[in-house]
């Protein structure tokens, strides 16, 4: 394991078990974060990465938000806990980085959400948790749970006077208030993002608990695009998608998929008060979005540098390992989409800042990173127990300025568009569910992606990086499928489901490790 061969930091190493502060942020651009070319300003997250090593080139394995944190809390890629959908269960018998860590003595706290469906095998059909998609995942003690019902906000805006009409609307009716284009009508000091960020910091003064292990699950900046005033007026309008890289609408609807998504998003669905196809929105409206998406950015930015002066003033910053990361992007019209649909980068390119006292600081890294990467690199940090059945690659050699010289040199991530609800993909398809998605293969120059039925698609991201020609029948395209499709191949036999294979009973004796399913319960008859 990555943790007998590569020495963890010195600082934590001779120092008590430290505290963790694991902060995501939901469909946040990687290259509109720290380290990248972005118009929106972060002065927090830029003077956290001072103090942090920043990964440039980080990269979710799946999504939407169940399937992307289900590998972000497993470690593994989405082919073996199949969480493919929101609202898919996740398989009971994988350990989640909550339940490793409970189990080596960390009461893990969760501030937020982690739509986690949860195993309807462990469950009586009258458990409330039975279908219910916005569920916890296991090993977390909730502290706030704010799921899209938002049922502690709406209680709290309601305390402070507001009048909320509709409270059983969650969120979504909140933002419905005002029209679009306009500010909210909540106060920034109310703003949902602050109503969490709050709860944080009356924990983190009141804790007892040490060492404590934090998950702070922002929404923002997700869907409705809509923000303050007082954020609005601190942002210009970020072009995350710059005029020359930008499609025209011919182009994107070359692949069928893209069509699909071009037929059937619908502004309802990612902004207040607004409706009509997405890939026709006007300039006006597009430029209105982009400047609330903007706006959330950095109203988190501004929470986080709270956070830090917190654990400043508690004398807990030497002791605390931050880490900062996303579960998925956000096209936001790139290829005249929105949300987190299509293979491009816009939507699986997430941040990632990890502060880890004792480490090198003001660290740029630019090798591929992955999500399932996170859980082996707390493993070693916290010195929790190993399992070999994750996926990911610890980054401790980074973080200590040592970047290994076997590194990868790819990423993969894959997406299901299947609707087991209204069967919409799958009606305009005529395909069974099981083939309603594709798998990504991204290297350095370029892209290969995989569908079991409609046309493979190949990008030459060395003279297109806007990601915008499919070259897959030419001969050039033609070569790179064969080595996409080796590669891809390669990574799914070399990523197989070890619980049970790592033993072999011969002899009399049962050989092989036996700690990739002894922290697991299961159910009795």
């Amino acid at each position: 394991m990555p943790a007998k061969t590569v020495p963890s930091p010195r600082a934590l190493a001779n120092s008590p078990r430290p505290n963790v502060l694991f902060i995501t942020v939901d469909q946040w651009r990687g290259d509109m974060g720290p380290g990248q070319k972005a118009a929106v300003p972060t002065p927090h997250l830029d003077a956290l990465c001072n103090n942090a090593t920043c990964f440039t080139r980080h990269y979710t394995q799946a999504y939407p938000c169940g399937p992307a944190r289900a590998g972000l809390l497993t470690g593994l890629y989405p082919h073996k806990h199949r969480v493919i959908q929101n609202g898919s269960p996740l398989d009971a018998q994988y350990r989640t980085l909550a339940q490793a860590a409970r189990h080596s003595g960390y009461r893990p706290v969760l501030f937020g959400y982690t739509d986690t469906q949860a195993d309807p095998r462990t469950l009586e059909p009258t458990d409330p948790a039975w279908a219910d998609e916005e569920g916890i995942a296991p090993g977390f003690d909730v502290q706030c749970l704010l799921t899209a019902r938002a049922q502690p906000w709406i209680a709290d805006l309601i305390k402070k006077g507001y009048p909320i009409a509709n409270p059983k609307a969650g969120r979504d009716g909140i933002y419905q208030m005002a029209p679009f284009g306009t500010s909210t009508c909540i106060k920034a000091e109310d703003s949902e993002t602050a109503f969490l960020t709050a709860q944080v910091l009356d924990h983190l003064s009141a804790n007892t608990q040490q060492p404590f292990f934090i998950h702070l699950s922002y929404i923002a900046p997700h869907p409705p695009f809509a923000a303050a005033k007082e954020w609005l007026a601190k942002v210009s309008v970020p072009d995350a998608n710059k005029r020359e890289n930008r499609p025209s609408h011919s182009e994107a609807i070359r692949h069928p998929l893209i069509a699909f998504h071009h037929r059937t998003q619908n502004l309802s669905s990612f902004a207040p008060n607004i409706s009509g196809p997405v890939h026709t929105a006007s300039e006006q409206t597009q430029t209105a979005i982009r400047h609330a998406y903007g706006a959330l950015m950095a109203e988190v930015d501004h929470h986080i540098g709270q956070l830090v002066a917190r654990l400043k003033t508690l004398d807990l910053w030497e002791n605390t390992i931050i880490v900062i990361s996303g579960d998925h992007g956000e096209q936001m019209f790139d290829h005249d989409l929105l949300g987190k649909v299509g293979w491009h980068d816009a939507a699986a390119h997430v941040p990632l800042i990890m502060r880890v006292p004792g480490t090198k600081p003001g660290q740029s890294i630019d090798h591929f990173t992955q999500s399932i990467d996170l859980f082996p690199t707390l493993v070693q940090l916290l010195r929790l127990e190993p399992d070999v059945n994750l996926d990911g690659k610890s980054l401790v050699p980074f973080l200590n300025g040592l970047p290994p010289s076997d590194w990868r040199d790819c990423v993969f991530w894959s997406h299901d568009f299947r609707n087991l609800a209204n069967l919409k993909a799958e009606q305009h398809f005529g395909l069974p569910s099981r083939l309603c998605n594709f798998h990504v293969v991204r290297t350095k120059t370029f892209k290969y992606v995989h569908f079991p039925t409609l046309p493979p698609v190949v990008h030459d991201l060395s003279n297109d990086p806007g990601e915008h020609l499919n070259i897959a029948e030419s001969d050039k395209g033609l070569a790179l499928r064969y080595e996409g499709l080796e590669r891809l191949f390669n990574m799914r036999i070399s990523y197989e489901n070890e619980m049970l294979s790592c033993l072999q009973a011969q002899n009399d004796h049962l050989h092989g490790n036996r700690q990739c399913w002894e922290f697991h319960t299961f159910p009795q008859d």
